[in-house]
């Protein structure tokens, strides 16, 4: 029987110079999705799915992070001063999400998979999920528990895909297919970064995170080095999948990114428009414009 999964590691170091100036002092990872910041919905996604450990790396120019999933006790005495129970409650029940663990990105090689490597003694023999901050998606069910449940019926890593166009091969890992399993489940035969549409082996590609067994922390070194110069978990799955099964479920839900100003601006709008409280009056509002 898999070990429950209670941790999750969010790498949350960049440094988001495509928003500069905007992220000289403030992460794009607390760039705001109406009135919640991206990393909210990644971690509420987590909890959702039983997650009880959030660990975050982050790097310089990151405290906000920290500010935001800590409590404010005097903030909340002032709210409720004022008669606005309902908001000192929202604030304190951020905080209260999960047990929250900050560490530090070390080392000088670059890569999505450092975080991982940083956090590998919080870690320890037990499987976690890993996720990144500036994707994720939306719908009834959360993406970390789709996940999950494919996880605890498998027994064995998890990746998310998402079905790509062949322009877009050249922005996002591809997985190789070995099986199809139904209803959106697949072993996966190999990883590959960013491999163009003459070389993909799919249409498959990787989005948003993992569920992983310990037996990944064999392949992930930091002197294994990508011909781009960074530290890759494509390079870490893939030889994993060499090794053990490893799978790759299709989400369902509605896929967002908030990687760039642009892809931010569609996600921000997208999300708008679903909005109970303020979706109708925006509609209204784009078509005045339009």
């Amino acid at each position: 029987m898999s070990k429950k999964v209670r941790k999750a590691v969010i790498a949350a170091a960049g440094m988001g110079t495509r928003f500069l100036p905007q992220t000289k002092a403030m992460p794009k990872e607390m760039l705001p999705i109406i009135d919640r910041p991206v990393i909210q919905l990644v971690v509420e996604s987590a909890v959702e799915a039983g997650i009880e450990d959030i660990i975050i790396v982050t790097g310089a120019t990151k405290r906000a992070i920290e500010d935001h999933f800590d409590r404010s006790i005097e903030f909340e005495a002032e709210l409720r001063s004022k008669g606005k129970d309902s908001a000192a409650d929202t604030i304190k029940s951020i905080a209260e999400l999960a047990n929250f663990i900050y560490i530090r990105q070390k080392g000088d090689v670059k890569g999505n998979a450092v975080p991982v490597i940083n956090a590998e003694h919080l870690i320890g023999d037990e499987p976690f999920m890993y996720f990144f901050a500036d994707d994720f998606y939306t719908g009834e069910v959360s993406y970390a528990k789709q996940l999950l449940d494919a996880y605890e019926k498998t027994g064995k890593s998890v990746i998310a895909l998402r079905e790509i166009s062949d322009e877009d091969t050249k922005r996002y890992g591809v997985v190789g297919i070995k099986k199809e399993l139904g209803d959106g489940l697949y072993q996966i035969d190999g990883y590959y970064e960013k491999p163009g549409p003459e070389n993909a082996p799919s249409r498959l590609a990787c989005v948003c995170g993992y569920v992983l067994s310990p037996e990944v922390m064999k392949h992930l070194s930091m002197d294994k080095i990508s011909p781009r110069g960074e530290v890759e978990m494509a390079q870490a799955i893939n030889d994993l999948s060499l090794s053990d099964e490893v799978f790759g479920l299709v989400i369902k839900g509605t896929y967002h990114d908030t990687g760039s100003p642009e892809l931010y601006m569609q996600t921000l709008v997208e999300i708008a428009l679903e909005d109970d409280k303020y979706g109708e009056g925006f509609k209204e509002f784009l078509r005045s414009k339009l």
